[in-house]
Protein backbone atom coordinates (compact mmCIF):
# COMPACT_ATOMS: atom_id res chain seq x y z
CA UNK A 1 0.00 0.00 0.00
CA UNK A 2 1.62 3.35 -0.85
CA UNK A 3 1.72 6.04 2.04
CA UNK A 4 2.24 9.75 2.16
CA UNK A 5 0.08 10.56 -0.70
CA UNK A 6 -0.50 13.93 -1.63
CA UNK A 7 -3.40 15.79 0.37
CA UNK A 8 -6.93 15.38 -1.02
CA UNK A 9 -8.32 18.55 -2.38
CA UNK A 10 -12.49 18.58 -1.61
CA UNK A 11 -14.78 20.46 -3.41
CA UNK A 12 -17.89 20.79 -1.83
CA UNK A 13 -21.27 20.88 -4.34
CA UNK A 14 -24.87 21.10 -3.98
CA UNK A 15 -27.23 19.46 -6.81
CA UNK A 16 -29.03 17.00 -7.68
CA UNK A 17 -27.27 13.61 -8.46
CA UNK A 18 -24.07 15.71 -9.46
CA UNK A 19 -21.54 13.50 -10.18
CA UNK A 20 -17.52 13.93 -11.38
CA UNK A 21 -18.97 12.45 -14.68
CA UNK A 22 -21.60 15.13 -15.48
CA UNK A 23 -18.22 17.52 -14.11
CA UNK A 24 -16.23 15.63 -16.60
CA UNK A 25 -19.24 16.36 -19.47
CA UNK A 26 -19.03 19.99 -18.79
CA UNK A 27 -15.66 20.97 -19.08
CA UNK A 28 -12.88 20.75 -21.69
CA UNK A 29 -9.42 20.12 -21.77
CA UNK A 30 -8.85 17.23 -19.87
CA UNK A 31 -6.08 18.52 -17.47
CA UNK A 32 -8.25 21.46 -16.17
CA UNK A 33 -10.81 18.10 -15.40
CA UNK A 34 -8.24 16.47 -13.17
CA UNK A 35 -7.74 19.43 -11.03
CA UNK A 36 -12.14 19.70 -10.57
CA UNK A 37 -12.43 16.48 -10.15
CA UNK A 38 -10.28 15.46 -7.58
CA UNK A 39 -13.44 15.25 -5.45
CA UNK A 40 -17.34 15.68 -5.38
CA UNK A 41 -20.42 13.92 -6.25
CA UNK A 42 -23.67 14.41 -4.70
CA UNK A 43 -26.31 12.32 -3.98
CA UNK A 44 -29.77 12.84 -2.55
CA UNK A 45 -32.45 10.97 -0.52
CA UNK A 46 -34.68 10.89 -3.47
CA UNK A 47 -31.98 9.48 -5.51
CA UNK A 48 -31.64 7.05 -2.95
CA UNK A 49 -34.74 5.85 -2.84
CA UNK A 50 -35.46 5.99 -6.72
CA UNK A 51 -37.26 9.10 -7.08
CA UNK A 52 -37.25 11.81 -9.32
CA UNK A 53 -34.63 14.73 -8.28
CA UNK A 54 -37.16 17.15 -7.85
CA UNK A 55 -38.97 15.92 -5.28
CA UNK A 56 -36.16 15.77 -2.73
CA UNK A 57 -33.95 18.00 -1.13
CA UNK A 58 -30.75 18.42 -2.23
CA UNK A 59 -27.76 16.99 0.13
CA UNK A 60 -24.14 17.70 -0.60
CA UNK A 61 -21.82 14.88 0.23
CA UNK A 62 -17.59 15.95 -0.37
CA UNK A 63 -16.15 12.77 -1.40
CA UNK A 64 -12.35 13.12 -1.19
CA UNK A 65 -9.50 11.32 -4.19
CA UNK A 66 -6.00 11.52 -3.42
CA UNK A 67 -4.77 13.57 -6.70
CA UNK A 68 -2.58 11.24 -7.69
CA UNK A 69 -4.91 8.14 -8.21
CA UNK A 70 -6.86 10.28 -11.07
CA UNK A 71 -4.06 9.82 -12.96
CA UNK A 72 -4.77 8.73 -16.83
CA UNK A 73 -2.37 7.17 -19.31
CA UNK A 74 -0.65 9.68 -21.18
CA UNK A 75 -2.07 7.59 -24.77
CA UNK A 76 -5.32 6.06 -24.68
CA UNK A 77 -6.09 3.50 -27.00
CA UNK A 78 -9.59 4.88 -29.41
CA UNK A 79 -11.07 1.19 -28.91
CA UNK A 80 -10.89 1.77 -25.48
CA UNK A 81 -14.45 3.58 -24.67
CA UNK A 82 -15.74 3.61 -20.67
CA UNK A 83 -17.33 6.47 -20.11
CA UNK A 84 -21.01 7.69 -20.20
CA UNK A 85 -20.75 10.13 -22.32
CA UNK A 86 -18.28 8.11 -24.85
CA UNK A 87 -20.91 4.76 -24.55
CA UNK A 88 -23.88 6.76 -25.20
CA UNK A 89 -22.26 8.44 -28.37
CA UNK A 90 -21.06 5.49 -29.59
CA UNK A 91 -24.05 3.83 -29.22
CA UNK A 92 -26.09 6.56 -30.95
CA UNK A 93 -23.63 6.73 -34.09
CA UNK A 94 -23.20 3.23 -34.59
CA UNK A 95 -26.48 0.85 -33.78
CA UNK A 96 -28.59 0.55 -36.78
CA UNK A 97 -29.07 -3.30 -37.28
CA UNK A 98 -30.32 -3.49 -32.98
CA UNK A 99 -32.18 -1.34 -31.11
CA UNK A 100 -31.46 0.55 -28.29
CA UNK A 101 -33.78 0.44 -25.25
CA UNK A 102 -33.79 2.14 -22.36
CA UNK A 103 -34.24 -0.04 -19.99
CA UNK A 104 -34.65 1.58 -16.61
CA UNK A 105 -33.11 4.43 -14.45
CA UNK A 106 -30.29 4.09 -12.05
CA UNK A 107 -31.25 5.57 -8.38
CA UNK A 108 -29.39 8.40 -9.49
CA UNK A 109 -31.71 9.25 -11.90
CA UNK A 110 -29.43 8.10 -15.44
CA UNK A 111 -30.42 5.76 -18.15
CA UNK A 112 -29.77 2.09 -18.15
CA UNK A 113 -29.77 0.68 -21.45
CA UNK A 114 -29.61 -2.22 -23.65
CA UNK A 115 -29.03 -2.47 -27.25
CA UNK A 116 -30.94 -5.60 -28.46
CA UNK A 117 -30.49 -7.60 -31.71
CA UNK A 118 -33.14 -10.27 -33.39
CA UNK A 119 -36.76 -11.10 -32.46
CA UNK A 120 -38.07 -11.72 -29.02
CA UNK A 121 -39.98 -14.67 -28.17
CA UNK A 122 -43.60 -14.23 -29.11
CA UNK A 123 -46.63 -15.46 -26.78
CA UNK A 124 -46.80 -15.80 -22.76
CA UNK A 125 -46.40 -19.31 -20.63
CA UNK A 126 -49.11 -19.68 -18.30
CA UNK A 127 -47.18 -19.68 -15.11
CA UNK A 128 -44.41 -19.09 -13.35
CA UNK A 129 -40.39 -19.57 -13.34
CA UNK A 130 -41.33 -21.47 -10.03
CA UNK A 131 -44.13 -22.58 -11.24
CA UNK A 132 -42.84 -24.13 -14.17
CA UNK A 133 -40.71 -26.13 -11.45
CA UNK A 134 -42.99 -27.32 -9.96
CA UNK A 135 -44.81 -28.92 -13.07
CA UNK A 136 -41.61 -30.49 -14.22
CA UNK A 137 -41.49 -28.25 -17.48
CA UNK A 138 -39.61 -24.86 -18.29
CA UNK A 139 -41.53 -25.13 -21.33
CA UNK A 140 -45.02 -23.54 -19.68
CA UNK A 141 -43.23 -20.47 -18.71
CA UNK A 142 -41.11 -19.51 -21.34
CA UNK A 143 -43.56 -19.80 -23.52
CA UNK A 144 -44.49 -21.14 -26.83
CA UNK A 145 -41.23 -19.68 -28.47
CA UNK A 146 -39.47 -21.99 -25.72
CA UNK A 147 -36.65 -23.43 -28.10
CA UNK A 148 -35.27 -19.70 -29.23
CA UNK A 149 -32.13 -19.17 -28.16
CA UNK A 150 -31.47 -15.62 -26.21
CA UNK A 151 -28.15 -14.67 -25.45
CA UNK A 152 -27.40 -11.40 -22.58
CA UNK A 153 -24.26 -9.84 -21.42
CA UNK A 154 -23.95 -7.41 -18.96
CA UNK A 155 -20.97 -4.94 -17.92
CA UNK A 156 -20.26 -2.16 -15.18
CA UNK A 157 -22.02 -3.92 -12.34
CA UNK A 158 -19.35 -2.26 -10.50
CA UNK A 159 -18.39 1.02 -11.80
CA UNK A 160 -14.58 1.02 -11.17
CA UNK A 161 -14.62 -2.13 -13.45
CA UNK A 162 -13.61 -1.36 -16.85
CA UNK A 163 -13.08 -3.78 -19.26
CA UNK A 164 -16.41 -5.20 -19.87
CA UNK A 165 -17.52 -2.01 -20.76
CA UNK A 166 -14.74 -2.11 -24.00
CA UNK A 167 -15.28 -5.61 -24.76
CA UNK A 168 -19.50 -4.94 -25.07
CA UNK A 169 -18.60 -1.58 -27.11
CA UNK A 170 -16.14 -3.62 -29.47
CA UNK A 171 -18.76 -6.40 -29.53
CA UNK A 172 -21.33 -4.42 -30.24
CA UNK A 173 -18.86 -3.09 -33.53
CA UNK A 174 -18.66 -6.26 -34.57
CA UNK A 175 -22.12 -6.87 -34.85
CA UNK A 176 -22.62 -3.86 -36.69
CA UNK A 177 -19.77 -3.39 -38.83
CA UNK A 178 -17.56 -6.45 -38.97
CA UNK A 179 -14.75 -5.04 -37.00
CA UNK A 180 -13.69 -3.78 -33.46
CA UNK A 181 -12.90 -0.61 -33.08
CA UNK A 182 -9.33 -1.52 -33.96
CA UNK A 183 -10.30 -2.73 -37.50
CA UNK A 184 -10.29 -6.55 -36.59
CA UNK A 185 -12.36 -8.77 -38.07
CA UNK A 186 -14.26 -11.48 -35.54
CA UNK A 187 -15.82 -13.66 -38.31
CA UNK A 188 -16.50 -16.42 -36.03
CA UNK A 189 -18.29 -13.54 -34.01
CA UNK A 190 -20.32 -12.47 -37.25
CA UNK A 191 -21.14 -16.44 -37.73
CA UNK A 192 -22.47 -17.23 -34.49
CA UNK A 193 -24.60 -14.00 -34.00
CA UNK A 194 -26.37 -14.98 -36.84
CA UNK A 195 -27.46 -18.58 -35.76
CA UNK A 196 -28.75 -17.32 -32.22
CA UNK A 197 -32.53 -15.73 -32.10
CA UNK A 198 -32.34 -12.86 -29.61
CA UNK A 199 -28.82 -10.86 -27.79
CA UNK A 200 -29.25 -8.55 -25.12
CA UNK A 201 -26.16 -6.25 -24.63
CA UNK A 202 -26.30 -3.48 -21.24
CA UNK A 203 -22.71 -1.76 -22.05
CA UNK A 204 -23.12 -0.18 -18.31
CA UNK A 205 -25.47 -1.59 -15.68
CA UNK A 206 -24.57 1.00 -13.00
CA UNK A 207 -23.96 4.48 -14.23
CA UNK A 208 -24.10 6.13 -10.85
CA UNK A 209 -20.98 3.95 -9.57
CA UNK A 210 -19.25 4.58 -13.19
CA UNK A 211 -20.18 8.14 -13.23
CA UNK A 212 -18.42 8.73 -9.54
CA UNK A 213 -14.94 7.41 -11.60
CA UNK A 214 -13.66 10.66 -13.54
CA UNK A 215 -11.72 8.62 -15.66
CA UNK A 216 -12.10 7.07 -19.32
CA UNK A 217 -8.77 4.45 -18.53
CA UNK A 218 -6.42 4.07 -15.27
CA UNK A 219 -2.97 4.57 -14.90
CA UNK A 220 -1.21 1.31 -15.08
CA UNK A 221 0.97 0.14 -11.91
CA UNK A 222 2.72 -2.93 -12.27
CA UNK A 223 1.38 -5.25 -9.23
CA UNK A 224 -0.13 -2.17 -7.42
CA UNK A 225 -3.51 -2.58 -6.77
CA UNK A 226 -4.50 -0.05 -4.40
CA UNK A 227 -5.44 2.44 -6.92
CA UNK A 228 -7.41 0.48 -8.63
CA UNK A 229 -8.85 -0.83 -5.64
CA UNK A 230 -9.54 2.31 -3.94
CA UNK A 231 -11.60 3.47 -6.56
CA UNK A 232 -13.91 0.81 -6.94
CA UNK A 233 -14.46 -0.39 -3.82
CA UNK A 234 -13.55 3.32 -2.17
CA UNK A 235 -11.36 4.10 1.31
CA UNK A 236 -10.35 6.70 3.13
CA UNK A 237 -8.99 10.69 2.49
CA UNK A 238 -5.49 9.14 2.59
CA UNK A 239 -5.92 6.54 -0.05
CA UNK A 240 -6.41 3.54 2.49
CA UNK A 241 -8.41 0.93 0.56
CA UNK A 242 -11.81 -0.31 1.92
CA UNK A 243 -11.15 -3.60 -0.09
CA UNK A 244 -12.73 -6.73 -1.08
CA UNK A 245 -15.13 -8.31 0.51
CA UNK A 246 -14.96 -5.91 3.23
CA UNK A 247 -17.00 -3.60 0.63
CA UNK A 248 -19.53 -5.76 1.30
CA UNK A 249 -20.15 -5.35 5.14
CA UNK A 250 -22.39 -2.04 4.58
CA UNK A 251 -25.18 -2.27 2.54
CA UNK A 252 -26.38 0.75 1.67
CA UNK A 253 -22.94 2.51 2.14
CA UNK A 254 -22.95 5.87 4.37
CA UNK A 255 -22.18 8.13 1.44
CA UNK A 256 -21.69 10.95 4.96
CA UNK A 257 -18.58 9.20 5.94
CA UNK A 258 -15.17 11.10 4.98
CA UNK A 259 -13.46 9.28 1.81
CA UNK A 260 -14.61 8.14 -1.27
CA UNK A 261 -17.57 4.91 -1.34
CA UNK A 262 -15.49 4.07 -4.97
CA UNK A 263 -17.66 2.49 -7.99
CA UNK A 264 -19.38 -0.49 -6.45
CA UNK A 265 -22.39 1.34 -4.97
CA UNK A 266 -25.20 2.99 -7.03
CA UNK A 267 -26.51 6.62 -5.53
CA UNK A 268 -28.49 4.72 -3.11
CA UNK A 269 -25.56 3.44 -1.75
CA UNK A 270 -26.08 -0.10 -2.80
CA UNK A 271 -23.99 -2.67 -4.50
CA UNK A 272 -26.73 -4.41 -6.46
CA UNK A 273 -24.48 -7.63 -7.29
CA UNK A 274 -25.92 -7.79 -3.78
CA UNK A 275 -29.60 -6.59 -3.44
CA UNK A 276 -31.80 -7.14 -1.40
CA UNK A 277 -33.54 -9.81 -4.12
CA UNK A 278 -36.57 -11.16 -2.44
CA UNK A 279 -37.40 -7.66 -0.79
CA UNK A 280 -37.38 -4.19 -1.95
CA UNK A 281 -35.10 -3.72 -4.83
CA UNK A 282 -33.13 -0.94 -6.58
CA UNK A 283 -34.19 0.12 -9.51
CA UNK A 284 -31.35 -1.40 -11.12
CA UNK A 285 -32.05 -4.44 -9.94
CA UNK A 286 -35.71 -4.23 -10.77
CA UNK A 287 -35.28 -3.24 -14.67
CA UNK A 288 -32.74 -6.22 -14.76
CA UNK A 289 -35.45 -8.25 -13.41
CA UNK A 290 -38.11 -6.91 -15.51
CA UNK A 291 -35.84 -6.87 -18.94
CA UNK A 292 -35.54 -10.71 -17.73
CA UNK A 293 -39.04 -11.74 -17.42
CA UNK A 294 -39.68 -10.38 -20.73
CA UNK A 295 -36.91 -11.66 -23.16
CA UNK A 296 -36.56 -15.05 -20.47
CA UNK A 297 -32.72 -15.26 -21.80
CA UNK A 298 -31.04 -18.81 -21.84
CA UNK A 299 -27.79 -17.52 -20.84
CA UNK A 300 -26.60 -14.16 -18.68
CA UNK A 301 -22.95 -13.33 -18.82
CA UNK A 302 -21.70 -10.94 -15.75
CA UNK A 303 -18.76 -9.26 -16.55
CA UNK A 304 -16.35 -8.13 -13.99
CA UNK A 305 -12.88 -7.31 -13.41
CA UNK A 306 -10.79 -8.92 -10.60
CA UNK A 307 -8.62 -11.96 -11.96
CA UNK A 308 -5.17 -12.75 -12.72
CA UNK A 309 -6.44 -14.48 -15.82
CA UNK A 310 -10.27 -14.24 -17.42
CA UNK A 311 -11.87 -16.62 -14.80
CA UNK A 312 -15.95 -17.93 -14.89
CA UNK A 313 -17.31 -18.43 -11.36
CA UNK A 314 -19.96 -21.23 -11.07
CA UNK A 315 -23.16 -19.40 -10.29
CA UNK A 316 -25.12 -20.78 -7.03
CA UNK A 317 -27.80 -21.22 -8.89
CA UNK A 318 -30.28 -24.38 -9.72
CA UNK A 319 -28.22 -27.47 -9.81
CA UNK A 320 -29.80 -28.96 -12.57
CA UNK A 321 -28.05 -26.69 -14.22
CA UNK A 322 -24.09 -27.40 -13.41
CA UNK A 323 -23.54 -29.50 -16.47
CA UNK A 324 -24.56 -26.69 -18.77
CA UNK A 325 -22.03 -24.71 -17.01
CA UNK A 326 -19.66 -27.02 -17.06
CA UNK A 327 -19.45 -27.34 -20.94
CA UNK A 328 -19.70 -23.41 -20.98
CA UNK A 329 -16.85 -23.57 -18.92
CA UNK A 330 -14.98 -25.55 -21.33
CA UNK A 331 -15.45 -23.67 -24.21
CA UNK A 332 -14.58 -20.05 -22.80
CA UNK A 333 -11.74 -21.35 -20.65
CA UNK A 334 -10.38 -23.65 -23.88
CA UNK A 335 -10.48 -21.30 -26.02
CA UNK A 336 -8.81 -18.70 -24.37
CA UNK A 337 -5.90 -20.93 -23.38
CA UNK A 338 -5.21 -21.89 -26.89
CA UNK A 339 -5.16 -17.64 -27.31
CA UNK A 340 -2.37 -17.51 -24.65
CA UNK A 341 -4.98 -15.51 -22.21
CA UNK A 342 -4.77 -18.77 -19.45
CA UNK A 343 -2.50 -19.82 -17.05
CA UNK A 344 -1.06 -22.51 -19.63
CA UNK A 345 -1.87 -23.09 -23.16
CA UNK A 346 -3.49 -26.78 -23.18
CA UNK A 347 -7.25 -26.71 -23.49
CA UNK A 348 -7.61 -29.63 -21.49
CA UNK A 349 -6.19 -27.98 -18.63
CA UNK A 350 -7.70 -24.56 -18.40
CA UNK A 351 -10.81 -26.15 -20.09
CA UNK A 352 -11.48 -28.50 -16.63
CA UNK A 353 -14.32 -27.15 -15.07
CA UNK A 354 -13.98 -28.93 -11.88
CA UNK A 355 -11.28 -25.79 -11.14
CA UNK A 356 -14.23 -23.12 -11.22
CA UNK A 357 -15.04 -21.99 -7.81
CA UNK A 358 -18.47 -21.63 -6.39
CA UNK A 359 -19.95 -17.82 -5.93
CA UNK A 360 -21.79 -16.52 -3.35
CA UNK A 361 -25.78 -15.36 -3.17
CA UNK A 362 -25.69 -12.67 -5.43
CA UNK A 363 -27.37 -11.58 -8.68
CA UNK A 364 -26.61 -14.06 -10.58
CA UNK A 365 -28.27 -16.64 -8.57
CA UNK A 366 -31.28 -14.43 -7.91
CA UNK A 367 -31.60 -14.01 -11.98
CA UNK A 368 -31.11 -18.20 -12.08
CA UNK A 369 -34.26 -18.23 -9.83
CA UNK A 370 -35.85 -15.25 -11.01
CA UNK A 371 -36.04 -16.28 -15.09
CA UNK A 372 -34.50 -19.60 -15.03
CA UNK A 373 -31.11 -18.13 -16.82
CA UNK A 374 -27.97 -19.66 -16.59
CA UNK A 375 -26.30 -16.83 -15.19
CA UNK A 376 -22.74 -16.66 -14.77
CA UNK A 377 -19.79 -13.86 -13.52
CA UNK A 378 -16.65 -13.40 -15.49
CA UNK A 379 -14.27 -12.03 -13.78
CA UNK A 380 -10.83 -10.31 -16.27
CA UNK A 381 -7.51 -9.01 -15.42
CA UNK A 382 -7.40 -5.13 -15.03
CA UNK A 383 -5.87 -2.65 -16.91
CA UNK A 384 -4.66 -0.88 -13.92
CA UNK A 385 -2.15 -3.58 -12.39
CA UNK A 386 -0.85 -6.91 -13.15
CA UNK A 387 -1.47 -10.22 -10.98
CA UNK A 388 1.28 -12.85 -10.55
CA UNK A 389 0.53 -16.55 -11.75
CA UNK A 390 1.57 -19.58 -10.34
CA UNK A 391 5.14 -19.75 -10.89
CA UNK A 392 5.45 -16.21 -9.31
CA UNK A 393 6.40 -14.46 -13.09
CA UNK A 394 3.69 -11.28 -13.98
CA UNK A 395 0.85 -12.00 -15.74
CA UNK A 396 0.81 -8.99 -17.64
CA UNK A 397 -2.02 -8.03 -19.61
CA UNK A 398 -1.91 -4.96 -22.81
CA UNK A 399 -5.30 -3.43 -23.11
CA UNK A 400 -5.56 -5.60 -26.65
CA UNK A 401 -5.39 -8.61 -24.55
CA UNK A 402 -7.34 -7.45 -22.25
CA UNK A 403 -10.23 -6.71 -25.18
CA UNK A 404 -9.36 -10.20 -27.34
CA UNK A 405 -9.84 -11.67 -23.71
CA UNK A 406 -13.12 -10.17 -23.83
CA UNK A 407 -14.26 -10.82 -27.18
CA UNK A 408 -13.55 -14.56 -26.93
CA UNK A 409 -15.53 -14.92 -23.83
CA UNK A 410 -18.56 -13.74 -25.59
CA UNK A 411 -17.45 -15.74 -29.24
CA UNK A 412 -17.37 -18.71 -27.03
CA UNK A 413 -20.29 -18.30 -24.62
CA UNK A 414 -22.46 -17.62 -27.77
CA UNK A 415 -20.98 -20.39 -29.73
CA UNK A 416 -22.01 -22.76 -26.40
CA UNK A 417 -25.50 -21.50 -26.99
CA UNK A 418 -26.15 -22.04 -30.26
CA UNK A 419 -24.56 -25.28 -30.44
CA UNK A 420 -26.49 -26.72 -27.38
CA UNK A 421 -29.56 -25.05 -28.16
CA UNK A 422 -30.29 -23.71 -25.00
CA UNK A 423 -32.08 -24.06 -21.50
CA UNK A 424 -35.28 -25.82 -23.19
CA UNK A 425 -32.54 -28.71 -24.62
CA UNK A 426 -30.64 -28.39 -21.54
CA UNK A 427 -33.57 -29.51 -19.78
CA UNK A 428 -36.38 -30.63 -21.82
CA UNK A 429 -39.06 -31.13 -19.19
CA UNK A 430 -41.56 -33.70 -18.92
CA UNK A 431 -42.73 -35.51 -22.49
CA UNK A 432 -46.51 -34.79 -23.02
Amino acid sequence: MRKNRASATMINHKNYCLSGQDLYRRKSGFRLVLIILLSGFISLPGCRNGQPPETAKPVSYTFQIPPDYLREPDSIPLFWLTTLDDVTDFLKKTVRKGTIEEIGKSAGGRPINAVLYGKPRQGKGTTTFSGSQGFGDVRAYRGPDHDKTVYMAMASVHGGEFEGIVGMVNLISVIETGKDLRGKEWPEITSVVAKLDRLILIPVTNPDGRARIPLRMELYRDTDFNIAEYLNTGGDTSGKITGWPQIKEFIPMDFSRPGFPGGYPNDAGVNIQHDNFLGKKQPETQALFDLTEREKPDLIINLHTGAVYMRMDRPLGEPALFPAFDTLFRYVHSELAVRGLQYTTDPKVEGDYKQASTGAYNLDGALNWHCGALSVVVESPSHGFAGKNEKGGLAFHTPDMLLDAQLICHQQAMKFLAETGGRSVWLPGRKH
